[in-house]
């Protein structure tokens, strides 16, 4: 009997997948507009209340595994080790999936991805709403750490900074996986960027871009 939550929790986590799957395919061979639901469900063989039992909406079957990730940074900031500031969190699970980024499958679903966000406004509608959900939440875990009040402006300055280095080492990954550089190139690349993005949140912003006399 003990056996039978994780069978269910492995069954549910399978029809989870066979639904992202059915439904990256078809949105890579069809674009995200032209697709719905119900193609999913069909693609799937599941019913169409199934798939929305496992994605509410259309654009959360195409972002879940962003939300997934996003989701990943605020719980690793909020349950950080005594004495790790909230850059070094942030900073270490953007960095800890760096190395993914040379694997085939990584590339595969860039290159297949990139171009569907770009050519669909509700998509990159989608995406900035993701993004600024996680960008509060990461605020909200800030003010209660130190103390600030709800309406203290330096929690969000903070938390806007380190979501949108990571939001713009999203898009530079895109760029160069859609320019064609792949493995170790592609990793340094984008090691290098991320370094020298949260090397100058670290030392703030005091003397960056000092516009010349």
């Amino acid at each position: 009997m003990s056996s039978e939550p994780g069978l269910r929790q492995r069954k549910k986590e399978r029809t989870r997948a066979l639904i992202a799957d059915a439904a990256r395919r078809l949105f890579a061979e069809r674009g995200f507009e032209a697709v719905t639901v119900a193609d999913v469900a069909r693609a799937a063989e599941v019913s169409e209340g199934t798939v929305f039992n496992y994605f509410p909406t259309k654009e959360e079957l195409f972002f879940g595994g962003m939300e997934t990730f996003e989701a990943r940074l605020v719980d690793e900031v909020r349950s950080r080790p005594a004495g790790e500031s909230v850059l070094d969190a942030f900073r270490r699970v953007v960095l800890g999936g760096v190395d993914r980024l040379a694997t085939e499958e990584a590339v595969a679903a860039i290159t297949s991805a990139a171009p569907i966000i770009g050519a669909s406004r509700a998509l990159q509608a989608r995406e900035r709403e993701v993004v600024a959900r996680y960008t509060e939440q990461l605020a909200e875990v800030i003010r209660a750490e130190t103390g600030a009040g709800p309406d203290a402006v330096e929690p969000a300055a903070v938390a806007a900074a380190l979501m949108g280095a990571q939001r713009a080492l999203v898009a530079y990954v895109h760029g160069r996986v859609l320019a064609g550089e792949r493995g170790r190139t592609l990793t340094n690349a984008v090691r290098r960027e991320a370094a020298r993005a949260f090397d100058r949140l670290d030392r703030g912003l005091a003397g960056y871009a000092v516009k010349p006399s």
